[in-house]
């Protein structure tokens, strides 16, 4: 009997990160799902046994670099000491102009959507490195290559990550431990919702539109460094 993909997901009860956890539970796959939020990771735990994998919840605060260890421990202790999958999918979201931002919004953008992910990683490394077909998936945005107004700051941090995947390829790449950066565009998720009205016009993916790209940049024998969520049709 073949071991079950482990896969360990960020931000994993809403969204990108819960619609990913569900593609990946139809797969028969055992889920660790992470999140601030213990009714909402028990949620999606029992909905990812209901669609045919295995779940656990990994409560964690990804600004806390103890519950961020505490949160990758549990999950490679369920995942029986390795790692196949890490999604560092949460993030945070600010519309405004730089002059409109204070120091506690930038350093709340960069503490998520970039310090984050690098907590994780030191933490779940020596996991990946345990499995014979380790993928690290970074969820960035399209807003890194082409901004909008309102979206500086999130862009930089969004940036970044990207940047942390090129160096991380570089890094890893001879222990064949393949990285992934995905760029969504505009999808609907609670992140969003409060500025969806001045998007006006804009075209809106779906959560399970990322997740199955996802699900096909894991399944390609050559892993894409970088992929871009189509336009919804």
């Amino acid at each position: 009997m073949s071991t079950p993909l482990r896969v360990f997901i960020t931000g994993g009860t809403r969204g990108i990160g819960r619609a990913i956890a569900l593609r990946f539970a139809r797969e028969g796959a055992q889920v660790c799902v992470a999140a601030r939020t213990s009714p909402d990771l028990d949620r999606v735990v029992e909905e990812i046994k209901a669609a045919g994998g295995d779940g656990e919840a990994c409560q964690m605060n990804l600004r806390d670099h103890g519950s961020v260890e505490a949160a990758v421990f549990r999950a490679v202790d369920y995942c029986g000491g390795a790692l196949d999958i890490v999604v560092n999918n949460a993030g945070t979201f600010d519309l405004a102009g730089i002059d409109a931002t204070d120091m506690e919004t930038w350093e709340r953008l960069v503490g998520v959507n970039l310090t984050g992910p690098v907590l994780v990683l030191l933490e779940a490394l020596p996991a990946l490195r345990e499995s014979r077909r380790a993928q690290i998936f970074n969820i960035a945005s399209v807003l890194a290559r082409e901004p909008v107004p309102g979206t500086a700051l999130y862009a930089a941090t969004k940036a970044g990550l990207a940047g942390l995947s090129a160096g991380l390829r570089a890094d890893l790449a001879q222990e064949g431990i393949r990285v992934t950066t995905v760029f969504p565009r505009a999808t609907d998720t609670d992140l969003v919702k409060p500025y969806k009205a001045q998007w006006a016009g804009v075209a809106f993916n779906k959560p399970e539109d990322v997740a199955e790209v996802v699900w096909e940049a894991w399944r390609a024998d050559v892993a894409p460094a970088e992929v871009f969520v189509a336009e919804p049709r």
